[in-house]
């Protein structure tokens, strides 16, 4: 909604409100009787600094004549970037989002501007503004759609990122409208979207995807790898990665061991297991600090991946095993608990002990490592498992209240992440073991599926409505 009044004859109606002399509000807000006049004749433009101060000074909380500034001084002059950039730091710094699309908007037309929006977009983005930076990177994306630029490429992968949610539905979506750009970004950059890309991917177990994704790491990190062992290590680098080269090549193989185990191939996973816990098996030598740190995660990784493979694949006397190291690894109890509770399920198992130290149930929580937190959407898809894993072994132990009050929390927490696959998943384990549901936990079903058809129906409308503003855009 566009103010009424400017900044100024706001000024002038809180000073004949107050009473207060020019000199007496100086003293107040710490703006020279000058400027205060010049700015009350508008003779002087407002900077954001004085905007600030006279905000503070008559008392209005942070950010409440930033309208009227915008649409008097900013918008109805030509464009400044020596005023406009540090107000749409501001807005950031406020979220006043919708101050910020405007004058964003306004800039657009202007496509020198462009490269300044991207470059406070990059600086909003490591200030941890996501949003902020995301209407900036949207407007360099559209004004740039039909170029084939670095800057498009880095702004649709910053836009992704942003745009990863609790949804895995639109997730995936996400995923799908930015694949296309990763091989117009530059290397530095690349390493680490198709890897991002990769976790996704397996969050949603679809390995074809992260099998395919996997060899371009391993492919693409390889090229890097040895490119820089080429080059003296004390040479300065510039537009390097996030991680160390070396991780992207060891991930890649931890990727490919990943699929194996969805497929059940644990001899092959095993193999892969070799690969990334044992970095001299690949002619790595000479680490860095830093490199040292991502060898031994990952020796870490297969050290309790290798026992998990063997249990998988039937040799059941290394549970101990698996269970000290998971033990020691409290970060990775939530996967490995999902593990065992599989192996359990279909080997016969009884892990009760190891059920009890957890009073039976653990809770979700974010997971990090040496090298940093864990992926998001892979932690959420490893707890909605676990959950429905630990369902089924009190279903198939006959303790039906236990395992149904687990099942319709697994429920919950596939429909919260709009995890199609568990919530099937999830669905059929109970119609497998409803006779032996009480009425209120059939109940208690119920509405939850009601809640998903309401969600379902809702999703539909909406995808309606978007197919009719398109189809009207296009007939416009």
């Amino acid at each position: 909604m566009e103010p009424d009044t400017t900044v100024s004859q706001q000024l002038k109606d809180y000073l004949s409100v107050t009473g207060m002399t020019l000199k007496q509000f100086s003293d107040i807000c710490g703006i020279n009787a000058g400027t205060l006049s010049a700015m009350l004749s508008e003779q002087r433009r407002i900077s954001m600094h004085n905007l600030d101060r006279l905000t503070r000074g008559m008392g209005l909380a942070e950010g409440s004549l930033y309208e009227a500034y915008l649409q008097g001084c900013l918008l109805n002059s030509p464009p400044d970037w020596r005023r406009m950039g540090p107000f749409i730091h501001r807005c950031a710094e406020l979220d006043k989002l919708n101050c910020l699309e405007r004058v964003v908007h306004a800039l657009a037309d202007h496509l020198t501007y462009i490269p300044l929006l991207f470059d406070m977009a990059e600086l909003l983005w490591n200030e941890g503004k996501r949003e902020a930076a995301a209407v900036l990177y949207l407007c360099v994306a559209q004004c740039e759609k039909y170029q084939h630029s670095e800057r498009l490429a880095l702004c649709r992968y910053r836009l992704f990122t942003i745009e990863l949610s609790n949804n895995q539905e639109s997730n995936l979506l996400a995923a799908a409208w930015f694949e296309e750009y990763v091989d117009r970004m530059d290397e530095s950059n690349q390493l680490d979207a198709v890897k991002d890309l990769a976790d996704l991917y397996a969050s949603l177990h679809r390995w074809d995807r992260v099998q395919s994704l996997a060899e371009t790491l391993e492919h693409k990190s390889l090229i890097q790898y040895r490119h820089r062992l080429k080059r003296k290590r004390e040479e300065a680098v510039e537009d390097r990665p996030s991680r160390e080269l070396l991780f992207y090549l060891l991930y890649a193989y931890l990727l490919m061991a990943n699929v194996c185990d969805a497929y059940q191939e644990y001899d092959r996973a095993l193999q892969y297991v070799n690969l990334y816990s044992q970095a001299e098996l690949l002619g790595v030598e000479g680490l860095s600090e830093a490199e040292q740190q991502v060898v031994h995660q990952f020796q870490q990784w297969g050290e309790g991946n290798a026992c998990l493979y063997r249990l998988m694949s039937g040799e059941v006397e290394v549970l101990a095993n698996y269970a000290e190291y998971v033990e020691h690894h409290a970060e990775e109890r939530i996967p490995a608990m999902y593990r065992i509770l599989q192996a359990a399920n279909r080997f016969g198992l009884n892990v009760d002990h190891l059920l009890e130290p957890h009073g039976g149930n653990l809770l979700f929580e974010e997971r990090s490592s040496l090298l940093g937190s864990y992926n998001a959407q892979i932690a959420a898809n490893h707890y909605i498992r676990y959950i429905s894993e630990l369902s089924l072994y009190h279903l198939r132990a006959q303790r039906y209240e236990t395992g149904f009050r687990y099942l319709l929390e697994g429920l919950e927490w596939a429909m919260h992440y709009n995890h199609e696959s568990m919530l099937i998943q999830c669905v059929r384990l109970f119609e497998q073991y409803r006779q032996e549901a009480t009425e209120s936990r059939r109940e208690q079903y119920k509405n939850l599926l009601c809640g998903v058809k309401k969600d379902e129906e809702t999703k539909l409308l909406v995808d309606e409505r978007v197919q009719l503003g398109s189809s009207c855009w296009t007939a416009g």
